[in-house]
C-alpha cells in the first residue's frame, strides 16, 4: 500500500503536493477546540464550512481541551474508522497554552503525520499561534511540514486571531473567523493537488 501513494512530492516550484481528491473523498479535520468549532454555532466550524466549499465529506474530529499527546493516541483509531484521503492536522494549541515543551509537541505532531500516512492519507498542517501580543506559530510547525513535505499554512490562524471581529474570545475564532479559516484551507487544498 505504501507504494501506491506518494504524499508530499514536490511539484512545480517545489511546493509540497497532495493527490487530487476524487469525488466522494473523505477529508478528516483533526485537532482540538479550534477544529471542533468552539466559539461558534453548530454548523459554523471550519470543517463544516469546508465541506460546502469542497463538496467533499469532511469529518470533524476536534476534541476541545485535548493536548497533542492525547491526540497522537486517539488518531490511529479514527483514521481506521473514517478512512480519509486527506487529514487536516491543526493541533497543539492546548500544549502551547500549558507551556508544554516544544520538542515534545513536535514529536507528537510527527507521530500524527506518521499515523495518517500509514493509513494512506495525505496530510495538510496548520500552524497554531502561541498566545500573546504578537501571534505567530512556532517554527516547529514549519520545520515539521518541510521535513515531511506536507502543505502548510502557518499564517491563517495568527491573522484571524489578531482581528477582534473574527474572534469569540482570546484564543478561538467566531463564525466569521472559522469561515475565513475554511476558505484558506480550501485554497491550500486546491493549490496543492497534483
Amino acid at each position: 500500500m505504501a507504494a501506491t501513494f506518494v504524499a508530499g512530492l514536490c511539484g512545480c516550484g517545489g511546493s509540497p503536493r497532495i493527490r487530487a481528491l476524487e469525488p466522494g473523498a473523505v477529508i478528516m479535520a483533526f485537532g482540538d477546540s479550534l477544529t471542533s468549532g468552539f466559539g461558534a454555532e453548530e454548523g459554523e466550524s471550519y470543517p463544516a464550512v469546508l465541506a460546502g466549499l469542497t463538496g467533499c465529506k469532511v469529518i470533524n474530529e476536534g476534541v476541545p481541551g485535548e493536548v497533542s499527546e492525547e491526540g497522537a493516541r486517539r488518531l490511529p483509531a479514527v483514521l481506521r474508522k473514517h478512512k480519509p484521503a486527506l487529514v487536516i492536522l491543526c493541533h497543539g494549541g492546548n500544549d502551547l497554552l500549558k507551556g508544554t515543551d516544544e520538542a515534545a509537541l513536535g514529536e507528537h505532531l510527527q507521530a500524527m503525520v506518521d499515523a495518517a500516512r500509514a493509513e494512506g492519507a495525505d496530510v495538510i498542517l496548520l500552524g497554531v499561534p502561541v498566545p500573546g501580543l504578537f501571534l505567530r506559530a512556532p517554527d516547529l510547525y514549519q520545520k515539521l511540514a518541510r521535513q515531511n513535505g506536507v502543505p502548510y499554512d502557518g499564517k491563517a490562524l495568527p491573522e484571524i486571531l489578531a482581528k477582534g471581529a473574527l474572534k469569540s474570545d482570546l484564543i478561538h475564532p467566531n463564525a466569521d473567523g472559522y469561515k475565513r479559516l475554511a476558505q484558506r484551507v480550501e485554497e491550500l487544498i486546491r493549490k496543492s493537488q497534483k
